[in-house]
């Protein structure tokens, strides 16, 4: 199983590690829930990703966390519970790092940019959380119907952050094409079917070096710029 350093820090279990403390020295009730939520977030995310959806089970999970089983029911209502709540709070970190990213820049930064910040602040997301990226983009299509709905859902998101862009982009740039709502979720499935593939390939340390393809095709898209080549 793979340590923080190796795995990221969703996919960070207590296995071989002690437990929560009992007796006298037992920490407050909230900090033991908050605590026991926590290891069993991580623990699905480890698990899923060493055996496969299909394949685990809740005793899996709580021998990760190092907690009871009685724990894991007070938190969800089962694998599914547990494993959905856990990729939903991963997807929105990753979210939330993406918004960071632009959130930051100073007034006036021009539209490539913010939008190479986007993209940078995505994939190094990814390649920090190795275990993640694995779950989210290859184990999350054999998880279930729901499961697929929620990848439909993460890509119009995806789709509806980079129509915001492209329409405010527009207003400094009249020149750029006006495209169809499609064009938008088009470079949403491109853009994690490119991720996926080096996923799957076990490159995911190298997604950061999708950077410049994913601007070059984004651009190619919604600014109808020529594609650059790698020696310009």
């Amino acid at each position: 199983m793979p340590d923080a350093a190796q795995g990221g820090s969703l996919a960070d279990t207590h296995e071989g590690k002690p437990g929560l403390p009992r007796g006298r020295s037992r920490l407050p009730q909230p900090t033991v829930l908050a605590s026991q939520r926590e290891r069993l977030l991580r623990a699905v995310i480890a698990a899923v990703a060493e055996s496969g959806y299909s394949a685990v089970t809740v005793a899996d999970i709580v021998r990760l966390a190092k907690v009871s089983r009685a724990a894991f029911y007070a938190h969800f209502t089962g694998k599914d519970d547990c494993f959905f709540t856990a990729t939903r709070e991963g997807g929105q970190l990753m979210n939330d790092r993406v918004h960071a990213a632009t959130r930051t820049l100073p007034p006036g930064t021009p539209d490539e940019a913010s939008l190479r910040a986007s993209c940078r602040a995505y994939l190094d997301f990814l390649a920090e959380e190795p275990v993640f990226a694995k779950v989210f983009y290859i184990d999350m299509p054999t998880a279930g119907p729901f499961a697929v709905e929620r990848l439909d859902l993460a890509a119009r998101r995806y789709a509806d952050m980079t129509s915001r862009w492209h329409a405010r982009a527009r207003a400094r740039h009249p020149e750029w094409p006006a495209v169809p709502a499609e064009a938008y979720l088009a470079l949403a499935g491109a853009t994690a079917e490119l991720v996926r593939s080096m996923v799957r390939a076990d490159k995911i340390s190298d997604l950061p070096s999708l950077e410049d393809t994913l601007i070059a095709l984004h651009l190619a898209v919604l600014a109808g710029q020529p594609w650059r080549s790698s020696s310009s």
